[in-house]
């Protein structure tokens, strides 16, 4: 219940309506696509999209705690940390787009759209987040820092989103398989410059991502149509 309250605050309700409204889309989509089909290699974006909401999840947790005068220590740090982990789970989705050249080869259009569909709910979700933790920071450090914490965001998302889609390493390895993080990481230092992919993709990513979250923050100042249309007083 608490959790429910936290995702439907007066301030947040309209686009936390919206984002429901379009997981359930994409779900029924693939739901349909499933039955239709009788194929279910697409049902994984339900779960991606699952892991796209726990940032969200997580991000308000933070501002929770935080609007009740909570002080540094183990629960803002393990929140912060939680959420800067699965972070990179909402635009992951983006990457998806790559099974319309192997999965998704019959229907291309419809497959398209659905991914497409999932691609944008995934990447708003993460930026809904972002925005919502951006603006703790800025109450809390000043505009600066918030946006010097954006930018370390992206770089990192970068990386992780890298090692989900290539090295195929999932957030919670960090906790239940760190020896398997450790040998991804021996095998790149043997060779580190075998291949540019490793540093490539990261920083296009990130860049895609602060392009990306500048538009959208640039949204957050436009003023309401109902409002701008009226003459000043």
């Amino acid at each position: 219940m608490k959790l429910f309250h936290l995702l439907f605050r007066r301030d947040l309700r309209v686009p936390m309506l919206a984002l429901a409204l379009s997981s359930a889309v994409c779900a029924a989509l693939v739901a349909a696509r499933i039955i239709l089909l009788g194929q279910f290699g697409c049902a994984f974006l339900v779960w991606n999209l699952f892991l796209a909401w726990l940032p969200m999840i997580f991000a308000l947790l933070i501002r929770e705690h935080c609007n009740h005068g909570g002080q540094r220590g183990w629960k803002l740090f393990g929140l912060g940390a939680a959420w800067i982990l699965f972070f990179p789970n909402s635009p992951y989705l983006v990457t998806d787009l790559v099974h319309l050249t192997t999965k998704f080869r019959g229907h291309y259009w419809a497959d398209m759209i659905l991914l497409f569909l999932c691609a944008l709910t995934g990447l708003v979700l993460g930026f809904i987040s972002l925005y919502v933790v951006q603006s703790v920071i800025a109450r809390r450090h000043g505009n600066l820092m918030s946006w010097l914490f954006v930018a370390a965001v992206a770089g990192l998302s970068g990386v992780g989103v890298f090692l989900g889609r290539f090295v195929r390493l999932n957030s919670w390895d960090v906790l239940l398989r760190p020896a398997n993080i450790f040998q991804h990481i021996n095998n790149w230092l043997s060779d580190p410059f075998g291949s540019l992919l490793p540093y490539v993709f990261p920083v296009l990513f990130a860049t895609f991502l602060l392009v990306a979250y500048l538009m959208f923050y640039a949204l957050t100042f436009m003023p309401r149509l109902s409002d701008a249309s009226r003459p000043p007083v």
